[in-house]
């Protein structure tokens, strides 16, 4: 009973919008938005006069003032209808005619505004450009956010930002500031800024070995090509440095090992194997290709041989935390069934020596 009652009411306001749409359409001002609306001071006086009720002195006030002269004259009897049509239909253009250009140009004056007031951000932001105080808050901001560093301490300001000027226009930093910075200004090391610099580092690296044709500095272009994110050109100092390598085994056996790591991050783990194979046959006594077979044997699901070649590496002479330093790294990276089984196979192994992978 309630649902139709609500209904009936919402038909019986529907009607009556629509029949005070009809009279203001039949008094030629639908163009204004009183006109229909129930309540509105216009609507109440079409209603009187459809009704021939005499309207008040203040109602042909609103009527005058309003401009609605036709209107008026219709009700007081001093036109007739067929009057009050054309001279009401001509009013109504002129008020429709008037509110578009008063809507353009308030428009137009909007738009002036809105320049306007570009300009002055435009020139604020030119003068901030042009004051120096704030270019440099602002150059200085750029090169923490470039290198994801937030809070310096203040001792430490001047010596890290001058650090990450250097590293930002491609200068190497001394190995004294390196030091400093991964000891003392710890936060500031962040891996962005370490990424950078291993790039500074292999970049340089790679630029002596082409003038030099030093082995070592082609291995140590690629360590550093490898911590900078960038297997490929490794990869592509390793291939021409070996090209050139000759029966030297050391320099040899050290370019095939940091070959199989940059295969190894490329993920190509049967190829980083077969060089880690082909450098363990040349220098039996270096620990490094061992503990590179050992991180792509751990990878390639073979955890004996894993095993056997990281405890052969520890042997040797690698330490202990650097074996340990990379299982973890190596397990964050595999995803967490094949993580699970690497951690149990090892405690099975030596409970004691992997006690940490219990934590």
């Amino acid at each position: 009973m309630l649902v139709s009652s609500s209904i009936i009411i919402a038909q019986v306001f529907l009607m009556a919008g629509s029949a005070q749409a009809g009279l203001a359409e039949k008094y030629l001002v639908d163009d204004l938005p009183g006109a229909a609306l129930v309540g509105a001071r216009l609507n109440g006086i079409l209603q009187k006069i459809e009704a021939g009720e005499k309207l008040t002195t203040l109602a042909e006030a609103f009527l005058t003032s309003g401009g609605l002269n036709s209107l008026l004259a219709l009700s007081t009897g001093q036109i007739d209808r067929l009057t009050f049509e054309e001279t009401a239909e001509r009013e109504r253009s002129e008020r429709i005619q008037r509110a578009k250009e008063d809507a353009d140009r308030a428009a137009a004056e909007q738009a002036q505004k809105a320049e306007a007031m570009n300009a002055a951000i435009k020139a604020r932001f030119a003068a901030m450009e042009n004051d120096p105080v704030l270019r440099r808050k602002r150059e200085a901001r750029e090169l923490r956010d470039r290198f994801d560093i937030g809070f310096i301490e203040t001792e430490q300001y001047p010596r890290v930002m001058r650090l990450l000027q250097q590293v930002a226009s491609g200068i190497r930093p001394t190995p004294e500031d390196i030091a400093w910075l991964a000891t003392e200004a710890d936060d500031c090391w962040t891996d962005a800024l370490q990424k950078a610099w291993h790039r500074l580092e292999a970049e340089a690296l790679t630029k002596a070995w082409a003038e030099t044709g030093d082995l070592w500095d082609a291995v140590n272009a690629s360590a550093h090509w490898r911590k900078a994110g960038e297997a490929s050109q490794a990869l592509e100092v390793t291939g021409a440095a070996l090209d050139k390598a000759g029966r030297n085994p050391k320099p040899q056996s050290a370019l095939l090992t940091t070959r199989g790591g940059a295969m190894r991050d490329a993920g190509r783990l049967n190829e980083a194997r077969a060089l880690g194979l082909e450098a363990h046959e040349m220098t039996p006594t270096d620990f490094r290709p061992c503990t590179l077979l050992g991180a792509v044997s751990m990878e390639l699901g073979d955890l004996a041989a894993g095993h056997e070649w990281y405890a052969k590496a520890e042997a040797l002479g690698a330490e202990r935390r650097a074996i340990d330093q990379e299982l973890k790294a190596l397990l964050i990276r595999l995803e967490p069934n094949e993580r699970n089984r690497i951690r149990a196979y090892l405690l099975e192994q030596d409970p004691g020596r992997f006690a940490w992978l219990r934590k």
